[in-house]
Parts: C-alpha cells; structure tokens; sequence
C-alpha cells in the first residue's frame, strides 16, 4: 500500500499543531542543555540518557506528523464493493455516499471516514483506520517524552549534585529558573492529559469501540463476538509483531478480518 498523503486546511488544527511542536522544540533544546548535557559532562548521567532523549523526541515527532498527514481512511466517492460484503454497508445521510459500517462522516473535514474514531485538533487531521496507530504511537511517546522531562528537570534541582561549571554568560544559565518553571508548566498538564487519553484509546481498542460509539451508546444495544485484547491491537496496527507496533518508520497493511467480527454498528 502506498503512502497517500491527506492534508486539512483548518486554521484551528494548524494552531494546535503549532503548539505542539512549540513545546516539543522547547523541550528538546533546553533540557539537554541545560540540564542533560552539564550532567554528562561531569560524569553525573552517563551518554546513554542523552541518546534516548532524543530517541524518544525523534519517534514522537515522527508520529505527529505522520499522523497528521497520513490519509485516515477517507471514502473515494465511487467505492468498489466486494459482492459478499453488501450487506455491511450503509448510505450516509449526509454526503450520500456508500460506505462501510462503522464509517462516520466528519463535519469537520467534509467526509467519511472508514472506522473514525475522533477527529483531533492537536493533529489536525481525524483519527480513523489507517491513521489511529499512528495516533496510538503518538499518545505513547508524547507520555514518555514528557514523563522523561519533568523526571530529569526533578533530579536537576533534588537529586543530582550541584553543577560545578556555570557559565553565566549564557542565557539560558542565567533565567534557568524561569525557564524551567515554564517547562513545568507545560509539560505537567500535558502529562496528565496525555495520560488520560491514552488510557481511554486502549481501553477503546480492548472493547473494540471507537470514542464516536461510546458517545451514541449504539455498540451497547448490539451483541458481538469479543475478540481477544492481541487481535484488536494486530488489526489496528497492522500486524501481529509486537515490536513493530512500537515503529513509526513503516508502512501500515491491514489485515483481514471476518466480516462478522469486523461489523458490529
């Protein structure tokens, strides 16, 4: 499956995307210099912690923007259906398009979308079939870049030792008290917010529920089969190796399910 690239002209969704990547930039150049790299250089931290830092930073930006732009499932509007699978799709009463079930049509973006769960300012884009394990990713090493931030500017002030070599002459050593309260700032919201949307995304990926089906309540009326919690997580991400679920850098392939699995709403 080739890379198909979806871009939302929305105002909104670009100023918190911009914010987003505000914090993701003020954390990667001021907490390796101001706290990780003097650690280092005198012998309180080993290399290793400064390699993962910017690791983490790495995938999480990757995530975000390949979320933002990865096409999440968007219906051509002259689908082709499979003869044996008629009977799983719907008219939306909005575009007035077939389309599978579970699709939802965002008012937002002006389509539907196979299997959307939310559509996301902070991406800029909406979060549906092709796209949501992106967003899962996204949600993780946001959580650990931030957790590893806030973890290290604590150890800078309670738990490693004084630094020895200050040079006052840079600005970031002379306002490092403001700077680091600012960074508190930021990242302790973020942190618990982060957290409490990740959780609800795996909780929704264990039930098999997108955030859109707990809102109308409609999956609790139906009966279905429940899939184990590993073939959630395989159909969403694309595969059943667990550690590719933890990568960025490739290509999603969706797997098949049956129908009566798949279908439920």
């Amino acid at each position: 499956m080739g890379l198909r690239i979806h871009f939302v002209v929305d105002p909104h969704g670009w100023c918190c995307m911009g914010l987003i990547v505000f914090v993701w930039l003020y954390n990667i150049v001021l907490i390796p210099k101001i706290v990780l790299f003097p650690h280092y250089e005198e012998g309180h931290i080993p290399g290793i912690v400064i390699i993962i830092f910017y690791g983490i930073a790495i995938f999480c930006l990757v995530a975000l923007v390949r979320a933002s732009i990865t096409d999440p499932g968007r219906l051509p509007e002259n689908p082709k259906i499979p003869h044996g699978e008629r009977e799983f799709w719907e008219l939306c009463n909005k575009c007035n398009l077939l389309r599978p079930k579970r699709s939802h049509h965002c008012s937002r973006c002006g389509h539907c979308v196979r299997r959307m769960d939310h559509h996301c300012p902070w991406i800029n884009n909406c979060v549906g079939e092709d796209n949501h394990w992106l967003f899962l990713q996204l949600c993780f090493y946001t959580e650990l870049l931030t957790c590893y931030a806030l973890m290290f500017s604590f150890c800078h002030y309670y738990y490693f030792l004084p630094l020895k070599k200050r040079n006052l002459d840079l600005f970031v050593v002379r306002h490092e008290l403001a700077i680091m309260r600012l960074a508190a700032f930021m990242g302790i919201p973020m942190f618990v917010g982060i957290t409490g949307l990740f959780y609800t995304q795996l909780i929704g990926i264990i039930t098999d529920t997108t955030s859109i089906e707990k809102m109308s309540n409609c999956c609790e009326e139906i009966s279905r089969p429940r899939k184990p919690w590993q073939q959630t997580f395989s159909e969403v991400f694309g595969t059943r190796w667990k550690i590719l679920w933890f990568i960025p850098f490739r290509q999603r392939q969706p797997l098949r399910v049956p129908y009566h699995f798949a279908n439920h709403v």
